[in-house]
């Protein structure tokens, strides 16, 4: 930068610009840079506390620091989503930019076999329950179904653009979202087909653990819970006890009875399954009534161990709630925006991935952070971890897929 230029440095965060200008501009005088200095407290060089300060060769250090087993770099572009095998754990799904998703190995990163034909940028890529099938959707809408066993494609069907792929948790049954409001139900491979339809963009879906049901969240804000068989919407929750704005996501206790919802309104909502009816409602402080720019929900969930639920915040706010009371507990600071987090099955520990590249795992119980895993040169997108929380596997924009190996104190 040439020093005869002005510069205006803007710090977002406390809004407030800071001029830098140009001495040659004013030309003091010997004299008066004197009187400028006269009250200046120097201090002796060798008592300069340089703590914040990092050398050239320690930020070289840092930005090549990998603390992954593994990575995977079939992709040409960002990889957008990532799923593990849910029965051996032995085996991860890629889907990204580059139109094209890839079935690999997790121990060395074989390519098992490529998930082909895709048209546009592959954003669903997931494994049925008993890991016999692979599900694939690109952007346009193009979703397809893969046997393991074979490598080879079994179905495939073409509806709006995709939203969201979902797998039944016990059958070969797959649900869709589309941004025209419909909700597609498959049987694979016979393809025999039902729809749900909503009012607006199908934003995201989960299927109930008790399998007969699903709730679906809507760009108006709306949520809506599905009975399977029926076909029919047994609740709707919108206005004023709803959410003001587009769902973003969505996450079911274990037994069926909850489910959380976030919205780009920065509150996250509790509705009973059974009745329909909010429960609970969760926001950062300060929020307004319609939420804060910059607080949007981007991830929720439940603990299966202890009555807690956690909630991600754009502004990088992990905050972790009692379910019984709704008190924060904790409030964990990230230095970017959270994208995604997933609790432990059996502990009380949630990970974390962020737009910095880093996966992180909580302590719930404390609030502290047990450990931090970095090595993407670009945001992580999507994360999956394994049954026993050994092993994470992240995607990322920098075009990476990468395993990472949880350790933990307790171990």
């Amino acid at each position: 930068m040439d020093a005869a230029e002005k510069n205006e440095i803007e710090l977002h965060g406390d809004e407030e610009i800071i001029e830098v200008i140009d001495l040659n501009d004013a030309e003091p005088c010997p004299d008066d840079l004197l009187d400028d200095l006269a009250d200046v407290d120097f201090e002796d060089p060798g008592d300069a506390d340089d703590e914040g300060w990092e050398t050239e060769d320690e930020m070289e250090a840092e930005a090549e620091q990998d603390d992954s087993e593994l990575t995977f770099s079939k992709h040409t572009g960002s990889v957008f989503c990532v799923s593990l095998d849910p029965v051996s754990n032995s085996m991860a799904v890629t889907g990204g930019e580059d139109d094209k998703a890839y079935v690999w190995r997790v121990s060395d990163g074989e390519v098992l076999f490529e998930c082909t034909g895709h048209k546009d940028s592959v954003t669903c890529a997931l494994f049925s329950h008993d890991s016999s099938l692979v599900a694939t959707g690109d952007m346009s809408g193009l979703i397809k179904a893969w046997k393991v066993e074979t490598k080879e494609e079994i179905w495939s069907f073409e509806v709006g653009d995709l939203e969201w792929l979902e797998w039944h948790p016990c059958a070969p049954v797959l649900l869709a979202g589309t941004d025209d409001g419909s909700v597609w139900m498959w049987k694979i491979p016979s393809g025999d087909c039902k729809t749900f339809q909503g009012s607006a963009q199908a934003t995201n879906g989960k299927i109930l653990p008790d399998g007969k049901r699903a709730v679906v969240g809507y760009d108006d804000g709306t949520v809506r819970l599905w009975d399977l068989k029926q076909g029919n919407a047994t609740h709707v929750v919108k206005g004023q006890d709803g959410h003001q704005g587009a769902l973003t996501c969505l996450a079911c206790s274990k037994d069926s009875s909850l489910v959380l919802t976030g919205s780009v309104d920065g509150r996250a909502k509790l509705i009973n399954t059974a009745t329909g009816k909010v429960v609970g409602s969760f926001c950062v402080e300060g929020a307004d009534a319609k939420g804060a720019a910059g607080e949007s929900v981007e991830s929720v969930g439940f603990c299966n161990v202890l009555p807690l639920v956690a909630v991600a915040y754009l502004d990088g706010t992990l905050a972790i709630y009692d379910l019984a009371t709704q008190v924060l507990r904790h409030r964990c600071r990230h230095e970017a925006g959270i994208v995604h987090l997933r609790w432990e099955d059996s502990s009380s520990v949630v990970a974390t991935c962020c737009l910095d590249g880093v996966l992180r795992l909580w302590d719930a119980r404390s609030g502290g952070m047990i450990s931090e895993y970095g090595g993407h040169a670009a945001e992580i997108l999507d994360f999956s971890v394994n049954r026993e929380a050994s092993l994470a596997v992240t995607a990322s924009g920098d075009h990476r897929a990468k395993v990472f190996c949880l350790q933990r104190p307790d171990r």
